[in-house]
């Protein structure tokens, strides 16, 4: 096997078996060439820790990739046709034996102007930064120490947009300190290392990922009594009638309970915290935003006397309609107090969403102590949903995971 592609797979296998790096199956990494004429980096459609010698990487000319960020013609198209105009123009970039209908990531031009080795990453430690509104502060404090002080990148549109954002700043950045940035944290987004090689990326991945955690925290369960049974079913039935009363759709209801999951609802604060709206870009591609807090599951009486559920199937219906009638997607994941999460969907898929959805307790507990939480904004989440809808909406069709972003 080419030593490039070894490297790339024994660095994207590491990081894609980590579910505190990544948000799904989200994330890309790259390793170039020696000669610097060849970029390997992850293909879309293939799970990092799935990457293989046959499957989820492609080589593209180095030169070819650049020339695409550098085309001035591109960024006058409107948008969609200037983000379709980007993946033709990967896939021409294309120079290996591939067979497969397989595509470069969409953000190969982010990897093509750092260094040899890339990891892009969503670790949600890096998160709770990126999506707080003192973050960027919180975070020079925590790295004013290091020689190479960190490059923050203002949050930019995912695909081309966001690679001639982050080749300006590296530019400038480069000009300043004689040297390209190692470790470039993306507002709402996540995070970009930039290393000679891959064990000093590794390195340095670890050692970022140590100093932000360092002033985070993880809220504690405390005792939590378990839910029953017949609590879940309830819940179950309830989120059912109110998923196919707005949407008309019949969704399997999977339910998940764990101790950081009982910890988030266990916070005075945890229903004001789900109010914002997606944090990042995986966030609402896998679960369309936020959990919806639905509060508890507890039995009470009705004025006359009969036991009624606090899970009201009316009532979140009526909020999944109000979405709809918003041109929001509907939420899929709905935190029921004392009962669990619990995720509308096929159950292949179920699992993928419960991460995404639990990393984002995490962050919006954190950010929240940091100056409160930063979500994307209506035109951000615009964008968003657009951005390939249709090959990311076959994908959750097929029960499958987007591991582009």
């Amino acid at each position: 096997m080419d030593k490039t592609l070894s490297q790339l797979i024994r660095i994207s296998n590491i990081v894609g078996k980590d579910p505190s790096l990544i948000q799904g199956g989200g994330g890309n990494t790259s390793v170039k060439t020696k000669d610097g004429k060849y970029m390997y980096i992850k293909a879309s459609g293939t799970a990092l820790r799935d990457m293989n010698e046959q499957n989820g990487w492609r080589r593209l000319r180095l030169d070819s990739v650049l020339s695409i960020i550098k085309d001035k013609s591109i960024a006058q198209l409107d948008t969609y046709t200037r983000e379709a105009e980007v993946v033709n123009r990967l896939l021409l970039a294309c120079d290996d034996e591939v067979t497969s209908s397989a595509r470069p990531s969409v953000e190969t031009h982010l990897h093509a102007f750092l260094d040899k080795c890339v990891l892009h990453l969503h670790p949600a430690a890096v998160l709770a930064y990126a999506c707080a509104k003192n973050g960027q502060t919180e975070l020079e404090k925590l790295f004013k120490n290091e020689k190479l002080q960190p490059l923050w990148v203002p949050y930019t549109d995912p695909g081309f947009m966001l690679g001639k954002r982050i080749m300006k700043l590296v530019s400038n950045y480069q000009n300043h300190f004689g040297k390209k940035p190692a470790t470039l944290f993306l507002q709402k987004h996540g995070l970009l290392i930039s290393a000679n090689s891959p064990d000093v990326a590794l390195q340095l991945l670890r050692r970022v990922i140590k100093r932000c955690i360092s002033k985070l925290r993880q809220p504690r369960a405390g005792k939590t009594k378990p839910p029953t049974q017949q609590a879940i079913a309830r819940a179950k039935l309830c989120i059912h009638r109110a998923f196919f009363e707005a949407t008309g759709q019949y969704a399997t209801i999977s339910h998940f309970y764990n101790d950081a999951i009982a910890a988030f609802w266990r916070q005075r604060d945890a229903r004001k915290m789900l109010l914002p709206a997606a944090l990042t870009p995986d966030e609402l591609l896998y679960a369309n935003g936020p959990a919806m807090w639905v509060g508890g599951a507890k039995r009470k009486k009705s004025r006359l006397g009969t036991p009624v559920d606090d899970c009201d199937s009316k009532e979140i219906a009526g909020r999944l309609a109000s979405q709809i009638k918003k041109a929001k997607k509907p939420s899929v994941a709905f935190l029921v107090k004392g009962v669990g999460l619990f995720v509308a969907g096929k159950e292949k898929i179920a699992p993928t969403i419960r991460e995404v959805v639990e990393s984002s307790f995490f962050i919006r507990t954190n950010a929240f102590r940091l100056g409160g939480i930063l979500s994307l904004n209506k035109e951000e989440q615009e964008f968003v949903n657009q951005w390939e809808p249709d090959a990311f909406r076959k994908k959750l069709a097929n029960g499958s995971s987007e591991d582009e972003l």
